[in-house]
């Protein structure tokens, strides 16, 4: 099950530094001048997670195999994009096929790095990106609509249900409201998701600060938070040519670096944990002497669902799942004393997954 952020924000804020740094490439082009990337740059990041190296210590296993989340680096918009301008359309295309959105935003001043606007506002760059989305949204959902009236006529219900939403998140947008804060019922959910509109997709602000504020941010990633607070959106704080730097380095000299900068962890753990809970995903594991393995699913997931993740044939077959909780076997020393202790538990088809859950799936082929 793969989930894809994309990269958004205006030229120039430090979107290819930072897939840069996610992916440990230099894949993606940073120059001083718009439109730098043309094409999308795509990168699976491991999801850091110190659980799964635990277990792996603990089960003996041979291989340690983590989750993995796509970014996706997509060209900086301006404004206009929503009419073209700045090769715009084929940039919001590349938008609408991520799941979510990570909005770099420059809260950092510097000479030499030219601002697209002349000024550096993180705040209003953000309303320039949303304004843009929204437009595009209003004149993608006006075209749709026209094209539905004639099955909505002849009584096509999922044509109908078209129609309902796509109103809903038109008025919301004539509102001066992205789509994203329209309240959709939970039968809704999928065709709401198959609408694809910019502005639904859940927004993650990344404050771009320059070295010295990497650790507490600044004034201008404050007002930044304040905003996304009051969005109901989040944000995290990252110097994105600091995490460039520690990118290049091995592990110690990664430790060390962090050491002198005053910083517990990489900025890029943070954004990525970040971008897990914006999405609402959790992770189970599957450990043994041959692999430790993490999982990623979607909170909710039921146990067969979550088996589907691993194979088809899982979900389909499934008859049930021994299941231990993460804090169970680490403190127990692993499945053998688990079951002794009576911690691991057989769990049939209703079962919903928690997070750290490590599990084994029983299945007919």
């Amino acid at each position: 099950m793969g989930f894809k952020m994309g990269i958004v924000g205006l030229p120039n804020v430090g979107k290819s530094t930072l897939f840069n740094a996610l992916t440990k490439t230099a894949a993606a082009q940073a120059a001083n001048f718009p439109f730098c990337t043309i094409e999308p740059n795509v990168g699976d990041v491991a999801v850091p997670d110190a659980r799964l190296d635990k277990l792996a210590a603990i089960a003996g296993s041979k291989q340690i195999i983590p989750t993995r989340m796509t970014f996706v680096d997509i060209a900086g918009l301006v404004k206009g994009a929503s009419k073209g301008e700045g090769l715009g359309n084929q940039f919001l295309a590349n938008i609408r096929e991520c799941d979510a959105i990570a909005h770099v935003v420059r809260c950092f001043e510097d000479d030499d790095i030219t601002h697209v606007e002349g000024r550096v506002d993180p705040v209003e760059d953000a309303e320039v990106i949303e304004t843009e989305l929204m437009l595009a949204d209003m004149e993608s959902i006006e075209k749709r609509l026209q094209g539905l009236q004639r099955k909505v006529r002849s009584g096509d219900k999922e044509a109908a249900d078209q129609d309902r939403l796509l109103k809903a998140a038109l008025d919301a947008l004539n509102d001066g409201k992205p789509a994203r804060t329209v309240a959709v019922d939970a039968d809704d959910a999928k065709q709401w998701r198959m609408l694809q509109l910019l502005t639904s997709k859940p927004v993650l602000y990344v404050c771009n600060v320059e070295e010295d504020s990497a650790g507490k941010g600044n004034a201008q990633s404050d007002a930044v938070g304040v905003m996304a607070a009051a969005q109901g959106n989040s944000h995290v704080v990252i110097s994105a040519r600091i995490e460039e730097e520690i990118s290049q380095l091995d592990a110690e000299e990664a430790e060390m670096f962090l050491g002198e900068m005053g910083l517990e962890e990489p900025g890029l753990d943070r954004l990525i944990r970040a971008g897990y809970e914006l999405l609402h995903l959790q992770t189970y594991f599957t450990v043994g002497p041959k692999e430790a393995r993490a999982w990623t699913i979607k909170a909710g997931t039921s146990a067969p669902q979550a088996a589907g993740v691993i194979h088809g044939d899982f979900e389909r077959g499934f008859i049930r799942a021994e299941t231990i909780g993460y804090n169970d076997f680490v403190t127990l020393g692993g499945e053998q004393p688990c079951k002794e202790a009576g911690k691991m538990k057989a769990e049939g088809k209703t079962y919903i997954v928690k997070d750290g859950d490590v599990m084994h799936f029983l299945f007919n082929t």
